[in-house]
């Protein structure tokens, strides 16, 4: 294998060891096979492109089109022509994978189920890092650079991990980049030979520069090991200054210590699996309420409806919001003719809960509420303004407890107009099984009504499992697989249940939020807790409106106007599978696999805060913002190192203070022939101060008092080395300097911020450590051989 096949082959294989440190953030891992596959598609058409040879920004460009192509075929196929070429659609489809990966990362605990916007994220990512890596360190030959954005890499994943085996993830990145350096430095020496041999200086002044000797080739170090060396440095500090929180993977909404110990418990996205969501040890408190509705059963707390199925997970559209009027208005499509009882309730949410949705009965008449509140019309949702959220909040709802008749609901007529349009929309990668089951459901019903009936009784009639044993998710291949296993939680039954109402024309949503919770004590305080949240479908009745449906068996309780016979004539009775009740605890599942270890211990894995996707409680926290500028920070420094490591080696050289002359004058040489070699004119070790001085002169162009300071720091120096009885020399901290100047007079605009920014002679850090660690190596095995030889020989004898 030829040095830049071996070199190209490297950089693949750096890219995908650092990649291994996400493992831990996200489960199942299948995503990294298909991040392998695609990262040796990429490097392979990076090593076509150099052997054509193509200009370098065109390799690049090859690179970089071909992995677009190849996400557009994974993400994207129904938006791309032919499946293939990404166009329009296909690049907001993928843009609106990134945006609902990051709002996924934001709510989930670690590890988070791969949901297709976490799996763009991941695969996408390590695309782009391996594509900056090998375009570094094969395409501009600079192998050293490269380790940047490997180390950006482990850090976001260090810095979200909770620990464990991370080290052992920061040990493969690491080899991984070793293992690109040295491939780079035998590719140089395949191709220049050895370039210069001088060591760390020996005893005096210099070293020797025998071959025989050992002496390093400078073509490797030149490539940057001493970046390389201050990049796993920086990468082994930058997981201790960034937290590991376990709400979420960049969830630090609260000043606290985290949920379930006295910290802010985050709002979680309801449009993607909640089962991973519950991590507490408890059914902790969220918020309590009281109120003077006569039927509790039906004092579900509603925070958001998903009203957009985009065949990825359901979601709630972007609509205007506008200031919270004194008086909502009128529910849509409720006739006047419907009955219903006006319910004041009043709730206390907990200072540890942060929403940026106000929990409330449905529908709302009126709220009042402090802070900075909005009203969304068509959801009639209220929504935080400007960093609002629920923590600690006290208001008061006055809301409808609809009553509707079955007769009513039956006598509803099929809805028109945008309402129907807009809510019975399903994406066309929605599986054919949906609708075919829901017509097969619903062959003997006369109306929407009676369709949302056999609907509703076809999910509770003991044929589904609450089982927390399901594979969570919410897209169309998560609803196939739910019919198919009839295994779920109530984001399956409740998703499932709307998707098959739209294939059936009837409009339908998904509605988010809590229980009514237990009563506790004797003043009719209601308690709701984590384990209280939920989903549920609401279906659009022309003259009722929106209705809630329970679909999930053992969890809330089926509305009335379901649990009557329906009025067709029919006398199929209505739904009469096992529902919850508000003061009786529901039955509890078994514990999953697929659960954490934290949820386990709660016995059920369904329940959790619940929120939207936007609501403040999710996202950058003041905390974590502050710990991921330091990391910036800290990564934007790594380039200084060098140059501040070559300030102070000059400092101490020139500060005085030494007790002989010759001390000082070996230090003012040492320091001139690094300076001419941050300039770009190597050391040689081989040759006599004076041609030395020679040769820094002719090749750094200097010129008047420049090169008289050379020449008299070689005097100085022939004076220390050769002379019987060296005599003193002043003034040489003013030669180096005027060496300096002359120097940097004489170089280009790139030479002299490279000499500043990018010392080369800061290699000798390196070369030090080298020799430090061969020492210890070497006492090390002599230890070994010592308490080895007395068993060797007492073995010898027995022989």
């Amino acid at each position: 294998m030829s040095g830049r096949a071996r070199l190209t082959v490297c950089a693949a294989a750096a890219s995908v060891m650092a990649a291994c440190s996400l493992l831990p953030l996200a489960t199942p891992a299948g995503w990294m096979f298909q991040a392998v596959l695609f990262v040796a598609l990429q490097s392979g058409v990076g090593a076509l492109a150099r052997r054509v040879p193509l200009a370098r920004p065109l390799t690049v460009l090859a690179q970089a089109v071909v992995s677009l192509l190849v996400l557009t075929v994974m993400f994207a196929p129904h938006q791309a022509l032919g499946g293939v070429i990404p166009g329009p659609n296909a690049f907001v489809q993928l843009s609106d994978l990134v945006r609902d990966g990051l709002t996924d990362v934001s709510q989930f605990a670690i590890p988070a189920p791969v949901t297709p916007g976490i799996r763009m994220l991941l695969v996408g990512g390590v695309l782009v890092v391996a594509l900056a890596v090998d375009a570094l360190a094969v395409t501009y030959n600079s192998a050293a650079p490269a380790g940047l954005p490997l180390l950006a890499l482990y850090s976001v994943a260090a810095g979200l991990s909770n620990g464990g085996a991370q080290w052992l993830y920061f040990v493969v990145a690491a080899a991984g980049y070793l293992l690109l350096l040295l491939a780079e430095g035998r590719d140089r020496l395949s191709r220049w030979g050895r370039v210069f041999g001088g060591g760390p200086p020996a005893n005096g002044w210099g070293g020797s520069a025998n071959p025989a000797s050992g002496s390093r080739a400078l073509a490797p170090v030149r490539t940057g090991r001493r970046i390389g060396v201050m990049a796993l440095g920086l990468a082994l500090v930058a997981p201790a200054v960034l937290p590991s929180l376990g709400s979420g993977l960049l969830d630090t909404s609260g000043t606290g210590t985290g949920p379930g110990r006295g910290g802010t418990i985050s709002a979680v996205n309801p449009v993607v699996a909640l089962q991973d969501n519950l991590n507490q040890q408890d059914n902790r408190e969220v918020l309590t309420y009281k109120t003077n509705s006569t039927d509790l059963s039906s004092m579900y707390l509603r925070i958001v409806a998903l009203d957009q199925f985009d065949g990825t997970q359901w979601q709630p559209s972007k609509r205007k919001i506008e200031d919270i009027p004194s008086v909502l208005p009128q529910p849509a499509g409720m006739a006047s003719d419907v009955k219903y009882s006006k319910v004041q309730t009043t709730v206390k949410v907990d200072d540890g809960y942060a929403q940026g949705w106000l929990p409330m009965p449905f529908p709302a008449l009126g709220v009042d509420v402090s802070g900075h509140w909005r009203f969304e019309p068509e959801g009639r949702t209220i929504i935080g303004d400007r960093g609002q959220n629920t923590s600690g909040l006290t208001y008061s709802v006055t809301s409808m407890q609809v009553q509707p008749t079955a007769a009513q609901l039956a006598a509803a007529p099929p809805a028109t107009g945008r309402v129907a349009e807009e809510y019975t929309k399903v994406p066309g990668s929605l599986p054919k099984v949906v609708a075919e089951t829901a017509q097969q459901v619903t062959e003997s019903a006369n109306n929407d009504y009676e369709k949302a009936l056999a609907l509703q009784r076809y999910f509770t009639s003991g044929a589904f499992v609450y089982n927390t044993k399901a594979q969570s998710g919410t897209g169309v291949d998560a609803i196939a697989r739910f019919l198919r296993t009839k295994e779920g939680f109530c984001i399956h039954f409740a998703f499932t249940m709307a998707a098959m109402a739209r294939t059936l024309h009837i409009p339908a949503r998904v509605a988010v939020g809590f229980t009514p919770g237990s009563q506790q004590g004797s003043d009719g305080t209601m308690s709701v807790g984590l384990k209280d949240a939920h989903a549920w479908p609401e279906l659009y009745f022309e003259g009722i409106g929106w209705t809630r449906f329970e679909p999930t068996p053992y969890r809330g309780t089926a509305p009335s106007y379901t649990q009557t016979t329906t009025p067709s004539g029919t006398n199929e009775p209505a739904d009469q599978g096992q529902h919850g009740t508000a003061t009786t605890p529901t039955p509890t599942p078994s514990a999953s696999a697929s659960c954490g270890s934290d949820n386990r211990a709660q016995g059920s894995c369904d329940n959790t805060a619940v929120a939207a996707s936007g609501g403040s409680g999710g996202g950058f926290g003041g905390g974590r913002l502050a710990v991921l500028t330091l990391l910036a920070l800290l990564v934007l420094a790594v380039p200084l190192l060098p140059m501040l490591w070559r300030r102070r080696q000059r400092s101490r050289r020139l500060g005085g203070g030494r007790d002989k002359a010759e001390g000082l004058a070996l230090s003012a040489w040492r320091e001139v022939v690094d300076t001419g070699w941050d300039y770009g004119v190597p050391p040689d070790d081989s040759e006599t101060p004076r041609r030395a001085m020679a040769r820094l002169v002719q090749d750094g162009g200097l010129t008047g008092q420049a090169a008289v300071s050379a020449g008299a720091l070689a005097t100085a120096v022939e004076q220390v080395l050769y002379a019987p009885r060296p005599q003193p020399v002043t003034g040489l901290a003013a030669d180096v300097r005027h060496v300096r100047e002359g120097l940097h007079a004489a170089a280009g605009r790139r030479d002299r911020l490279r000499a500043v920014l990018v010392p080369r002679s800061s290699a000798r850090v390196i070369w030090h450590l080298s020799d430090r660690w061969s020492a210890v190596t070497v006492r090390l095995s002599e230890a070994g051989q010592r308490l080895v030889a007395p068993l060797r020989r007492r073995l010898t004898r027995q022989a």
